[in-house]
């Protein structure tokens, strides 16, 4: 059976520089940083004080009150999100089919702050003081169950969780449910809220993160000689994939259409990347395969651009053996520098941003790059966001234990570069 053409019709975001996506774009085109002091809790015991946090985020707009006290922080940025998408997408309840329209909505940590509640109520109360809603809270999938159950969605439901690279692989393995015809329409993304005491000191303990806390709005600096780690940063990210026969039909608007999907493990570290990068390599070579691209086609990469001193100089790398004689004509930009590092949610909001970028014709900047890398060579769009032509962009995202995907998406056109189903 011939493969469905897959296209993006709706996006919806929930970010440190805004809530809603035209927020969202609007920060990342004016360099808007949205890295300060911890102020979830009192971060001064902890060795690295700053975060992204999402400042401008009341449920209440999308979920009743009595609802949302029933999520954790995640599900409502998940639902939220959704609720974004599927009006950004025109679907309204009776202009899609729900059988055949699922939910993969992914999250690394699920609970966290629900999780620290519950240890607390059980130290303090024992079984007893447990709320009944604890387990419902912090399970990793209640952010795509709940939006499933929303709406009615009876199509096909998961909820990966792989680390960094988690809202990669949900829009990934979305994109394979609707071409291979299992699915009409496709909600997929993650959410991440664990900018939480616990969470947050793990993360502290792995020595990755940033400690420049006498300047937190300079921490985040990919592929910046002086980076000395990534930035905690908390949000979510949902977009609507759909089959291209059903958005023409409903007279949908066109975002971009998903060309390839390349997904490939180190097999190397649980949390550093194989410095040989193939894994990133392999991923990015079976995206453009995927999609029948050429490397001279793709204009735009978002990159993982953690901050962090490894993996900004073997993405790099990588990108340059890729697209070889291509790569010093490339723009690559990393949206971390601006909102920090949304773990699991990473991949869905650098998505959302990737799509805005192809189909506005503009790529947002790297902030904070002050002084070049000779590691680091690419082109990182650090004068400001470049108004630019391209035809296909790619999004890259890898995560703790080697998981390395990469998404790639080209312009809308009728005449299609597959077969069409």
């Amino acid at each position: 059976m011939a493969e469905s053409r897959v296209v993006v019709t709706g996006l919806g975001a929930v970010t440190p520089v805004g809530t809603g996506v035209d927020r969202f774009w609007e920060g990342l085109v004016a360099g808007r940083n949205g890295v300060g002091r911890v102020s979830h809790f009192d971060p001064a015991a902890f060795s690295s004080q700053m975060a992204a946090e999402v400042k401008d985020f009341d449920p209440e707009k999308w979920i009743d009150r009595k609802s949302a006290s029933r999520m954790d922080r995640f599900t409502q940025f998940a639902v939220a999100a959704a609720e974004m998408a599927l009006s950004d997408a025109g679907l309204a309840p009776g202009r899609f089919p729900p059988e055949r329209t699922g939910v993969i909505i992914g999250s690394g940590i699920g609970g966290s702050a629900s999780i620290e509640q519950g240890n607390a109520q059980m130290a303090a109360k024992g079984p007893r003081g447990l709320d009944p809603f604890f387990v419902s809270r912090v399970l990793v999938n209640m952010a795509a169950c709940t939006v499933s159950i929303r709406h009615g969605l009876r199509g096909p439901l998961s909820a990966p969780s792989v680390a960094c690279s988690t809202g990669a692989n949900a829009i990934g393995d979305a994109f394979r449910v609707v071409q291979r015809g299992d699915a009409e329409v496709m909600l997929a993304g993650a959410a991440e809220a664990a900018i939480t005491p616990l969470a947050y000191g793990g993360f502290c303990a792995t020595r990755s993160m940033s400690r420049r806390n006498d300047r937190p709005e300079k921490a985040s600096r990919p592929f910046d000689k002086n980076r000395d780690g990534f930035v905690m940063g908390e949000g979510a990210g949902v977009v609507v994939l759909e089959n291209l026969n059903h958005a023409l039909g409903r007279n949908a608007r066109i975002y971009a259409e998903m060309a390839g999907y390349g997904n490939a493990s180190d097999a190397y570290h649980i949390t550093a990347p194989d410095p040989s990068g193939e894994g990133m390599v392999r991923a990015m070579r079976a995206a453009l395969d995927d999609g029948r691209m050429p490397a001279e086609d793709v204009g735009y990469v978002n990159a993982h651009g953690t901050s962090t001193e490894l993996n900004d100089k073997v993405e790099s790398a990588a990108i340059a053996r890729v697209f070889r004689n291509h790569a010093p004509r490339l723009k690559v930009s990393s949206t971390k520098s601006m909102i920090g590092h949304l773990l699991s949610a990473s991949g869905a909001v650098e998505f959302v941003a990737t799509v805005l970028s192809l189909f506005r014709g503009i790529i947002p900047p790297t902030i904070n790059y002050e002084e070049p890398d000779p590691d680091c060579p690419l082109d990182y769009v650090t004068g400001g966001a470049e108004a630019v032509s391209f035809r296909a962009a790619v999004s890259n995202s890898f995560g703790f234990g080697g998981g390395n995907v990469c998404l790639a998406i080209q312009t809308y056109r009728s005449s299609p570069s597959k077969s069409p189903a």
